[in-house]
């Protein structure tokens, strides 16, 4: 788009903001988020003009308003995870579905591998694991594994295992993205051998009804973690019109959000793994209950929610101009 036709058709919206006042907090971020976009594909194609120094600055006074008074310290935690969050979901919306890709791509070589290559088990997960969970399923009990510690020692090594280990992969997006792409590809490989391997013992329901209990949001967040790398590594490859530095900043920056809005869920996860998962004896509709849930609580949050605060945000600045 020219310059020219791009500010007539934004002109209206950004003298609104300019002379229109409000005290609303939810109308200020919106306000931001929107000026913030704008800004950002001025600086894109028009980096040097006018009209980005201009919305610099209406940016910048925005950003002001919003963090002027301290006691809206709670209103920023607030909105980071009603407004910041959900848009870099919908901001790098592509790196999220590269990873979810590759990520059913590495599942489906997990089972492939563990159903033609009966030694694929026990070279990826050990003799002794594969040997006690054969014995667990002999006693009855095939989930066995998930007793075998105190529930409060359990949810500290997960957790802390599990928040380690995604970071790792959002960190080693610097390698160009190979290394996100690895932990993906590792994940997957290892839930589709450990799946297939229930399958084949006749406990392929059952292992969803138990294991998904907290494996869907601790995969959810692995996937999320993935795109976050991605997009960190896409700082380096990609720069567009920025140099690379600037643009892996950038990058690093929404790869550092993404990273602290997904620790709550991992967090739950490893609690749904140690206090619950345990009990393979709870109710059906109860473990229906907490994976349907959990399955409808991410696809809103990071995809329907997302899509639905920026065409509410669009159509607020839609109706500003008219």
């Amino acid at each position: 788009m020219r310059e020219a036709l791009f500010v007539k058709q934004n002109s209206e919206k950004w003298k609104g903001y300019e002379i229109l006042q409000t005290n609303n907090p939810d109308e200020l971020a919106q306000r931001f988020i929107d000026i913030t976009n704008d800004l950002a594909y001025a600086k894109t194609f028009y980096p040097k003009s006018k009209t980005t120094a201009y919305l610099n600055g209406i940016a910048s006074t925005l950003h002001q308003a919003i963090y002027k008074n301290k006691k809206e310290d709670k209103g920023r935690f607030l909105r980071f995870w009603k407004y910041e969050l959900p848009i870099k979901f919908y901001e790098y919306r592509k790196q999220l579905l590269y990873s979810l890709l590759f990520f059913v791509i590495s599942t489906a070589i997990g089972v492939l591998s563990a159903k033609y290559d009966d030694s694929f088990l026990r070279m990826f997960f050990g003799d002794a694991y594969v040997n006690m969970t054969n014995e667990n399923i002999a006693k009855g009990d095939p989930f066995g594994v998930y007793k075998q510690q105190t529930e409060l020692m359990m949810f500290l090594q997960i957790a802390s295992n599990n928040v380690w280990v995604m970071l790792l992969m959002i960190i080693s997006g610097i390698f160009v993205s190979i290394g996100p792409v690895f932990f993906l590809l590792r994940t997957g490989i290892m839930i589709g051998a450990f799946e297939y391997f229930f399958f084949s013992k006749g406990l392929g329901t059952q292992s969803i009804l138990v294991i998904w209990i907290h494996g869907t949001l601790e995969i959810a967040s692995a996937v999320i973690a993935g795109g976050a790398g991605l997009v960190l590594g896409n700082g380096i490859l990609f720069p567009k019109t920025y140099t690379r530095f600037e643009a892996f900043k950038s990058n690093a920056k929404s790869a550092s959000k993404i990273a602290l809005g997904i620790i709550p869920i991992i967090l739950l996860a490893a609690f749904f793994e140690s206090f619950v998962t345990r009990h393979t004896e709870m109710p059906l509709w109860l473990s229906i209950i907490i994976l349907a849930g959990s399955l409808f609580f991410i696809i809103w949050y990071v995809i329907i929610y997302p899509n639905l605060l920026i065409k509410r945000t669009q159509s607020t600045a839609n109706g500003a101009t008219s």
